[in-house]
């Protein structure tokens, strides 16, 4: 198969598009796992509501485990991506062989443990006993699946560093495809619920896996996957610079059982009802944040191969056009937030009190989403050069700040104030970034065009 994208030679600018556009497409598409399953699962008659405060509460159990597809995938591709930057293939091959070895492991060690834990996990993120019969039947499926999830996730990257961003953009593709398509069968033909959108997902999951694991098995992928080479040394380097979007994904689920139990608290009677809206509300930030992470992240590839090769003003350049691609997307979803949201609102519920305090939380929660655009690609940009410490302590200063919001938020304003946490952290967490930007970024590409690095 002809290349793709040649990361080291083609125009910077159209490199951007070529790789971010699909990317960012995969990562929208990707979103309809959950959001068709909630949308599903949200009309079911009777218990709808309910039924979707259940799921909403699985989201951060789903999320952490998926991170660890991220901690091999996003530890390991742009590690990759500087071997092919210095074009030392043997070594690009030994970091993938490393890597799927890794992650198969991972993956039935997190299977394992989650299942054994799965009962703690729910209560532990906020529970209700009349939401947990709901997220119970929808984890205990999707858990069995949790292989395809991680390999799909994971090996995915590994497709994109290559520069086959298309090819990595339709195994996510088909994977929505077949989830849209069975979700209500199982759930409504079938009549299994909550049950069969978790089911429709998983084989969503395992057709999605299959088809990555064909082509990087194949010989169309110009570094396929193989077997033998495996050393401890690589993979705890592959670990240590996938901790950034491991903790970054993490930390997210700190926040989101955060805000659950501090709408829970001070909702009181209307704590559940508060749990669904913001339910609905974090399903449309993911139709912000995984796009966007698809821009900043897919284009990780560009900054570590160039990087591997010391062409400083190519990383530069690329950087540019990320921002300025990251901001008209978040651009657009701002003015959609602040215009429409009932209508993506009335998806889930069509009960008046649930549709007008969801969309006045969806105005206040994506205040910031264009300054955030920035963040992300100065944390992917220096996670795909391989600087985990900066993009690390850059996260977690934004996410402290949200934390703090919504512990403090609440005890002085009304329950609903908690939704401005979003926004302030977003600002702040921005404006730190900007600032450690501008201070070590030159620095570190000298740096590295001397040698030192």
């Amino acid at each position: 198969m002809k290349m793709e994208n040649d990361l080291g030679r083609d125009d910077i600018r159209l490199l951007v598009m070529r790789i971010a556009l699909p990317s960012m497409l995969a990562q929208f598409v990707s979103v309809l796992y959950s959001v068709v399953d909630r949308m599903y699962i949200g009309n079911i008659p009777e218990i709808g509501e309910t039924a979707l405060a259940g799921v909403g509460v699985c989201g951060p159990i789903v999320t952490l485990i998926t991170a660890f597809g991220s901690l091999v995938g996003i530890g390991g591709a742009p590690l990759m991506s500087i071997r092919l930057g210095e074009k030392d293939e043997k070594g690009a091959s030994q970091i993938l062989a490393n890597c799927f070895l890794l992650l198969s492991v991972i993956s039935v060690v997190i299977t394992a443990l989650s299942l054994l834990m799965k009962n703690k996990l729910l209560v532990w993120f906020g529970a209700s006993t009349s939401i947990f019969p709901y997220a119970d039947d929808y984890i205990t499926i999707y858990l069995l699946g949790t292989i395809f999830a991680l390999l799909s996730i994971g090996m995915n990257q590994f497709i994109i560093c290559q520069g086959f961003a298309k090819v990595a953009m339709k195994s996510v593709v088909l994977g929505a495809v077949v989830n849209i398509a069975l979700d209500p069968v199982f759930i409504f033909a079938c009549g299994m619920g909550v049950r069969g959108g978790a089911l429709a997902t998983v084989l969503s999951q395992m057709a999605s896996a299959g088809y990555v694991l064909l082509f990087l098995f194949g010989k169309k992928v110009p570094v396929p996957i193989t077997f033998g080479g495996y050393q401890w040394r690589i993979m705890k380097r592959v670990i240590l610079l996938g901790l950034s979007p491991f903790l970054i994904i993490a930390f997210d689920n700190v926040l989101i059982i955060a805000m659950n139990a501090s709408l829970q608290h001070f909702g009181g009677a209307e704590g559940d009802m508060l749990l669904t809206c913001n339910t609905i509300v974090q399903s449309f930030m993911l139709m912000v944040t995984m796009p966007l992470g698809g821009i900043t992240g897919g284009t990780q590839t560009i900054l570590g191969y160039n990087f591997g090769a010391r062409r400083s003003d190519r990383v530069l350049a690329a950087q540019q056009y990320i921002v300025i691609l990251s901001m008209a997307f978040t651009a657009v979803m701002f003015v959609i937030a602040q215009t429409v949201p009932h209508y993506f609102v009335q998806i889930f519920t069509r009960d008046p009190e649930y549709v007008e305090l969801t969309v006045r939380a969806i105005r206040i929660f994506t205040l910031g989403i264009i300054p955030l655009a920035v963040q992300y690609e100065i944390v992917d940009g220096y996670t795909g050069m391989g600087i985990a410490p900066i993009a690390i302590s850059l996260s977690t200063v934004r996410k402290t700040l949200y934390l703090l919001g919504v512990v403090l938020i609440p005890m002085f304003f009304s329950v609903e104030a908690v939704f401005y946490t979003e926004p302030i952290s977003d600002f702040l967490g921005t404006a730190v970034s900007i600032t450690m930007y501008l201070m070590t970024m030159k620095k570190i590409l000298r740096r590295r065009e001397n040698g030192e690095m």
